[in-house]
């Protein structure tokens, strides 16, 4: 039951007193702010709870499909090391035992790398394919640098069509101008030296030039503006900024050039006539005529040779990798 007071007759009802209008407006902006804040968080946990885990994380590939990419690689990588893997066992066995395709010798010898050492200047052979290697692969990167620099940052008329020339140089077969090449050296008297096998490499290389300009034309052109700017000459950005910037490039050239002068043939066939000018593929020719002469052959000598040979590549390569992959993600990428 509601009590109900009773009043005189005639007595004014009071009606109820008003609130000031500052105290109401603050009433009325704090429970708008509240509910504001109500509501921001409950989208919030919306939205937090409509993505689900994945879109929140990196997703991951199914077991199946990681453990079939992991098995793809190992037979892949056990393909390709195996005719190493096998050229060194076969260098530690015995001329009967060398084609018994064990990688386990069943009878172990240094003997092979004693005779090597001793019927062959294999380490005069190694010292002359280092010098050249090194010469060759320093030259044509900083050659092949300063055309494709020139051809990537410098306007000039005809730009496009002087760099058509140059890589129209590449369709032409090596075997075109190798006589011509040659009548060059023997008219300067370089027969029978060295300088044939690296010295053509101071005039660069169509196929590294392309490879370093597209490098160059990826690099933001307003950091060699910002140079000039501030007095840099031309010498001083190719110099001071671009050659820094471009090292993966670089030691892509260099470990491209190194294994095609470690490896090359032709030119020491052509030009070096005395063995102690031998490179190391012209000493291993060598080596084959005369291990082989009589039907005789001396595999186990030829694999051993092999074997020296093979393993400074191998180093070099272990010591670029990092650069190299890097060079090789990153060349041909522009803006």
């Amino acid at each position: 039951m509601t009590q109900q007071i009773s009043r005189p007759m005639g007595e004014p009802v009071p009606t109820p007193t008003a609130a000031p209008l500052g105290f109401d407006a603050g009433m009325r902006s704090r429970a708008e702010r509240s509910s504001g804040l109500e509501q921001d968080a409950v989208e919030s946990e919306l939205t937090a709870g409509s993505k689900p885990p994945q879109d929140r994380q990196r997703p991951r590939k199914p077991l199946l499909v990681r453990i079939a990419v992991t098995a793809l690689l190992i037979v892949f990588g056990v393909v390709f090391t195996y005719p190493f893997i096998w050229l060194v066992s076969a260098s530690f066995k015995p001329r009967g035992e060398v084609f018994d395709n064990q990688l386990i010798p069943n009878t172990f010898t240094l003997e092979n790398y004693v005779t090597v050492w001793q019927e062959a200047p294999l380490a005069l052979w190694l010292w002359n394919t280092l010098l050249v290697t090194a010469l060759a692969a320093v030259t044509v990167t900083i050659s092949s640098a300063m055309v494709a620099w020139g051809f990537s940052y410098f306007q000039f008329r005809g730009r496009n069509a002087l760099f058509g020339l140059v890589l129209a140089t590449m369709m032409l077969p090596g075997a075109v101008t190798m006589i011509p090449t040659f009548l060059i050296w023997n008219g300067l008297g370089a027969t029978g030296t060295l300088y044939p096998l690296w010295a053509g490499n101071l005039f660069g290389s169509a196929f590294y030039i392309f490879l370093l300009r597209q490098f160059f034309l990826g690099m933001p052109r307003d950091i060699f503006e910002a140079a000039r700017i501030d007095g840099a000459n031309n010498w001083t950005i190719f110099t001071r900024i671009a050659l820094p910037l471009m090292k993966p490039a670089l030691v892509v050239t260099l470990l491209f050039e190194a294994q095609a002068a470690w490896t090359d043939l032709m030119r020491g066939l052509i030009y070096l006539r005395d063995s102690d000018t031998f490179t190391v593929p012209r000493g291993l020719k060598a080596l084959v005529d005369q291990f082989g002469f009589g039907g005789e052959w001396h595999w186990e000598i030829l694999v051993t040779a092999s074997v020296i040979t093979t393993v400074p590549m191998i180093i070099l390569f272990f010591i670029g990798q990092r650069s190299f992959v890097e060079g090789i993600a990153t060349t041909g990428s522009k803006g």
